[in-house]
């Protein structure tokens, strides 16, 4: 027997109400696939979810409980990459051309006429499938990739395993140093409906805007990683809570102002962003940070989105303006210093007199060295103390 004789034919997945119609595909296909046949849409989308071995949908567009236009929409949103990336194709009956075009827009890879020949049926689900089998090896080999490079081929971003292992050394160093790992994950709020109502390819231009907004944005010993389509992961050492959380705002509002045209629409983008901070929080792994500042990601978008969430609920300007007034850390400024970021650090030099102030006194009264405490009392520098996020200055 052959090595190909060994290997299993490409399984077809046919969805549609009508028996007939499926009898006839499958007496066409019988031999070169294997085939599963459901009657709607519901059924093929609860197949798609059990069989990972369906590498190819026929559907129908008029059908009972789920039409092909949904099972379409829910193919294409699907976080499953499996699924995500299946060739579709649409049995055309007497839709007219507006009906393809729909179906065109919300991802269907071909089409073809309730009469179609068996020649031309077998040469279309041969190509589709040949092409789903490069897509998929070419997906492992960037996984494979990916593992061995700290940055992902494609976005351009740090690998999450790159992520967590450098994540891991800062938590580590944060501990050690009594300092503070943040992080802040942010999700593009109503994904599944961009992708649903626009197309997956405009849903991929937002998430390389806010890949490029982030990635521009964030000091170097930051670490950006994208987790989902429309998810992505900060982690940001030797930052407070504060700090990450006026971040995280500039983040939303920037987002928040953001026109995209496509067309004839305009589309307006927001994020909900979840903030956690390692001494705040408490948390004990990388991964568990992250998954404190995703369930907050969650909170927010269940409150309607377009929102930052920290360990205090919403966080809003006021709140942040109410923290950053607090006593600042030195160990932070001189950190700062060293990073060469003493712009940032002008603007704080109140909060940082304040909080040295008790020290000063007692040096003074010790060793009479002429400390200029009365002018440093008095010392104004302006607007009240700047933001201590992760931005470049």
């Amino acid at each position: 027997m052959s090595e190909q004789e060994h290997q299993p034919l490409p399984k077809v997945l046919i969805v549609d109400d009508s028996r007939m119609v499926r009898a006839s595909i499958v007496k066409l296909i019988r031999g070169r696939f294997e085939f599963r046949e459901e009657v709607d849409g519901e059924a093929g989308w609860q197949a798609l979810l059990v069989d990972p071995t369906i590498q190819l949908v026929l559907t129908d567009i008029g059908m009972p409980q789920l039409d092909g236009y949904g099972l379409l929409q829910r193919i294409r949103s699907s976080k499953l990459s499996r699924v995500h990336e299946l060739p579709v194709i649409v049995i055309s009956g007497d839709e007219d051309d507006s009906a393809r075009e729909r179906a065109r827009q919300l991802g269907a890879n071909d089409f073809i006429t309730k009469g179609i020949g068996a020649a031309e049926l077998l040469a279309r689900l041969d190509s589709l499938t040949r092409l789903a089998e490069a897509r998929r090896e070419l997906e492992e080999s960037r996984a494979a990739l990916a593992n061995q490079s700290p940055v992902d081929p494609v976005s351009g971003l740090a690998t999450e395993s790159y992520m967590k292992w450098r994540g891991e050394q800062e938590l580590a160093l944060a501990r050690r140093h009594q300092a503070d790992l943040s992080a802040l994950v942010v999700e593009i709020d109503r994904y599944d409906q961009l992708t649903a109502s626009y197309g997956a390819h405009v849903a991929q231009l937002v998430t390389r805007k806010l890949s490029g907004i982030l990635s521009t944005r964030v000091r170097k010993e930051d670490t950006v990683t994208q987790l989902a389509p429309e998810r992505f992961v900060v982690l940001s050492p030797s930052t407070d809570l504060p700090g990450c959380c006026a971040f995280a705002l500039r983040m939303q509002k920037a987002m928040e102002k953001l026109v995209m045209t496509y067309r004839e629409d305009r589309i307006r983008i927001s994020v909900t962003v979840g903030v956690a901070s390692s001494a705040v929080d408490g948390v004990q792994s990388v991964s568990e940070l992250i998954g404190v500042a995703v369930k907050r990601v969650d909170a927010g978008k269940q409150a309607g989105g377009n929102r930052v969430v920290g360990d205090q609920g919403e966080v809003s300007q006021e709140i942040v303006d109410r923290l950053l007034k607090q006593v600042i850390s030195i160990d932070q400024a001189l950190s700062q210093i060293k990073a060469g970021e003493t712009a940032e650090l002008v603007t704080q030099l109140p909060l940082v007199i304040a909080t040295l102030m008790p020290l000063l006194q007692l040096m003074e009264s010790r060793l009479a060295c002429g400390i200029p405490l009365e002018r440093l009392n008095n010392y104004n520098a302006g607007p009240e103390a700047g933001t201590q996020g992760t931005q470049k200055a």
